[in-house]
């Protein structure tokens, strides 16, 4: 295993990082950089082992119910990348007993790469969304060949891809990117049916990077955000060979949505989970702030706490009745119910922008107009922003101000609008999460009772 000052040594290897247009050597000489390159080497050194064979325990796949519940509280509080590495290794894992009976050649590649990365301790992002070029053609009939990641030359010892992945998040701090097809592929669509593991630093490997992370300012106006930032990359591959021992599927595409499926399996757990937590921390600075403006007892604030806390309560019991219907991959590895999860997923996502209209109704235009943390620190300014900023029975000015500024910062600046969109989108769309619930949901015992509400139905 390595600690975290071995895994920050092993990023300077050649790779081609960029950020804001320049080509980046160092990662750590970036502040909007450094802070999740901290972050990932605090999560090695959390979880190392001197000794002889181990493995980093989170990159286990839950065998058990009891295991599946236990990791949730592991998964909220490790770094992104660390999660994401795990994501792929049980990705791979499944993927490998499924490709079994129409694809067995890569089944020894793959899960000899799943062993080799748990003993080399290396971290590996996720790159599955394609540019998609006019998202009404499907790839073979693009203007563009390249707007899905195809394979341009086959070789005796592996293959040539070229193309680009979209909002990879934290691609430029893992060591492997692992491709995937982006959807299920028809007969013709051979060279996109591609999956496969590309080190970051293989030459014709380009990563931009853009961020929410705050620039410049005083750190303190910024409580989440200055601390918990990972940036999203466009991952462009430009003729890249990739050997044939990293490759997993090459032309099969019948086979080309397994490993997209199979991720879905393991990018569900974790995305509900930190909505279950997101909507807590919501109703607990609407509770905060309600309190420190005075307005706590007022009966259409109190109402809107209500509301807020209904839906953080529904989304805890959408993730207990997944994880109470948890079910078991024919490895026997633990997974929450599909539709359960997804409809918590849905409800997360569709109603977010209700409780954050809810939390700017209760805090006020403060939100977004609160002094600077700095402006406390000048001695002739403090007075008067205690003051003012003050309302009495305890409630200075500079702890109302933190609660303002970490509710801009949560919902209302960079990170704010990250989570919006990415609460939309991370792990599929709300289409996406409706076509799992039509798929799972039992309407045949729904029209049952219709009928026989009815009086249409039969004894």
């Amino acid at each position: 295993m390595l600690t975290g000052q071995q895994y920050k040594d092993s990023l300077k290897d050649g790779r081609r990082v960029y950020y804001e247009g320049a080509l980046i050597e160092d990662l750590e000489s970036v502040p909007e950089l450094a802070v999740p390159l901290n972050a990932v080497a605090a999560g090695y050194d959390k979880y190392f082992s001197a000794e002889p064979g181990a493995v980093n325990p989170v990159t286990t796949a839950p065998t058990s119910p009891r295991e599946l519940r236990d990791r949730i509280p592991v998964i909220t509080e490790m770094d992104l990348l660390t999660n994401t590495t795990y994501q792929s290794l049980m990705t791979l894992s499944v993927a490998a007993a499924r490709l079994e009976e129409h694809a067995p050649d890569f089944v020894p590649r793959i899960r000899d790469y799943v062993r080799r990365a748990r003993e080399a301790d290396i971290r590996i992002t996720e790159c599955i969304t394609d540019a998609k070029g006019n998202r009404s053609l499907p790839p073979s009939r693009q203007d563009d060949p390249d707007a899905y990641v195809r394979v341009v030359e086959r070789r005796a010892d592996g293959v040539v891809i070229r193309g680009a992945k979209l909002h990879i998040s934290a691609a430029a701090f893992g060591h492997d990117l692992m491709v995937m097809p982006t959807k299920s592929m028809k007969p013709g669509e051979e060279d996109y049916a591609i999956a496969c593991a590309v080190p970051v630093n293989a030459p014709g490997v380009l990563i931009t990077n853009t961020t929410y992370h705050p620039r410049g300012g005083d750190m303190r106006d910024h409580p989440v955000s200055a601390h918990e930032s990972i940036p999203d990359s466009m991952v462009i591959f430009d003729d890249v060979f990739v050997p044939a021992e990293r490759v997993f599927l090459d032309g099969q595409t019948a086979q080309a949505a397994v490993f997209a499926h199979s991720l879905g399996l393991w990018e569900r757990l974790g995305g509900v989970s930190f909505m279950v937590i997101q909507a807590d921390e919501l109703v607990g600075l609407a509770s905060l702030i309600a309190e420190a403006n005075g307005t706590a007892k007022i009966s259409h604030v109190r109402e809107k706490i209500d509301e807020m806390m209904i839906h953080a309560t529904l989304l805890r019991a959408g993730l207990e009745a997944a994880l109470l219907h948890a079910r078991a991959t024919p490895e026997g590895y633990y997974y929450p119910d599909d539709m359960y999860t997804n409809v918590t997923k849905y409800q997360g996502a569709a109603q977010f922008n209700a409780m954050i209209r809810h939390l700017h109704d209760i805090a006020g235009g403060a939100v977004v107009t609160s002094p600077s943390m700095s402006d406390f620190d000048n001695p002739e300014l403090r007075p008067y922003l205690e003051k003012y900023m003050s309302t009495g029975d305890g409630v200075s000015g500079e702890y109302r101000t933190r609660l303002f500024h970490a509710i801009r910062d949560l919902t209302a600046d960079s990170y704010g609008g990250w989570h919006q969109v990415t609460n939309l989108q991370s792990g599929g769309g709300l289409f996406a999460q409706r076509l799992v619930t039509r798929k799972n949901y039992d309407l045949e015992r729904a029209r049952a009772l219709a009928l026989k509400a009815a009086g249409l139905g039969g004894a």
